[in-house]
């Protein structure tokens, strides 16, 4: 980070910096590196891509803004947007800045272990309602309606996850063929179009330290788009999933024991969203399928020097039980 750099810039767009500038790094590795900046009076929140192993569509820099920006005035929480360098000239890579919004990240076990069982349950309920509030968003009336391609969402989703195992895989496993065949024959019209966040769980909130039942801001919007919003509903239930651990290389959070089955998850979105879950089996099936192949790729790029995370190797461990469960979820015996 060249803190001068985003000084100059900061004061360029208006911002006022009162006495020195001081940055930290706060997290990293496989998503988007992110930065507190703080003078004597003010906290910003710095986004770039990583420095290596970057994957533009898991890092768009331009998409996560967009959508950030888009969603100021709805009903979905939200950091206030101050700046977008697009063509990477402060950083040497596209930048994003949004003001800091101070409360509790629950990303692990360990940070749930602080909250009672009613914290937990009334952050899920609350979880759900944004999860539903964000899909009840029309994209038009906030200037998203080129955002995505809603039609034929579905079937670009398999063929996507499909191409990428053939890029990511270790070995070659019959369930994943026997997946992808499945999802092929069973692909459902859309049941709408909305805008999807991607990669929805609790910890890609930030709840409020005081009442963990609400949540102050919806973060890591870099997989975004226009498309089916039961994907996302499938997936928030997939990631309760406790083989995800391996996934992440951590006890998530959202894996939990004292986290709410995925049957009571999907019927709270169901009550909450006001929508019918048809075709629901096909909607788990796609979820497990993309996360087997996301921990394949975990293990690939640490079998190729491009992760240093220490659990990266064993992450593909997971993907022979999620293709397995997609399969159970369409009822599609093995091979």
């Amino acid at each position: 980070m060249d803190v001068a750099a985003l000084e100059r810039y900061l004061r360029e767009q208006g911002i006022e910096v009162r006495g020195e500038l001081r940055v930290d790094l706060i997290s990293g590795g496989r998503s988007n590196l992110t930065f507190t900046a703080a003078d004597d009076m003010s906290r910003w929140v710095v986004r770039r891509p990583p420095v290596s192993g970057l994957t533009p569509s898991a890092h768009d820099m331009a998409r996560e803004y967009t959508v950030t920006d888009a969603l100021q005035h709805s009903a979905v929480p939200v950091a206030a947007t101050i700046a977008f360098d697009a063509e990477g000239a402060v950083l040497g890579a596209p930048m994003t800045i949004v003001e800091f919004v101070d409360g509790a990240v629950i990303r692990d076990q360990d940070d749930l272990a602080a909250l009672s069982d009613e914290q937990v349950n009334a952050g899920v309920t609350e979880l759900v309602r944004v999860l539903a509030e964000l899909h009840a968003v029309d994209p038009a009336a906030v200037g998203l309606e080129n955002f995505g391609r809603p039609a034929g969402f579905l079937t670009r989703q398999v063929n996507l996850w499909a191409a990428q195992w053939e890029r990511v895989k270790t070995r070659d496993l019959a369930d994943v063929a026997a997946l992808h065949a499945a999802l092929v024959d069973a692909v459902p019209p859309e049941s709408a179009a909305s805008i999807v966040h991607g990669d929805y769980r609790i910890d890609n909130t930030i709840l409020d330290s005081a009442d963990p039942g609400r949540v102050r801001a919806v973060v890591d919007w870099e997989l975004s788009t226009l498309g089916d919003p039961l994907t996302d509903a499938a997936l928030m239930c997939v990631y309760r999933t406790p083989i995800f651990d391996l996934v992440l290389g951590s006890r998530a959070a959202w894996t939990s024991h004292r986290m709410p089955a995925p049957d009571a998850l999907a019927e709270a979105y169901a009550t909450a969203s006001g929508r019918d879950l048809g075709n629901w089996g096909f909607y788990l099936a796609l979820a497990n399928f993309k996360l087997g192949v996301i921990g394949e790729g975990i293990t690939h790029r640490a079998l190729h020097g491009s992760d240093a995370g220490s659990a990266a190797g064993q992450a593909a461990e997971a993907t022979p039980e999620f293709m397995a469960a997609g399969l159970r979820a369409l009822h599609v015996g093995r091979k």
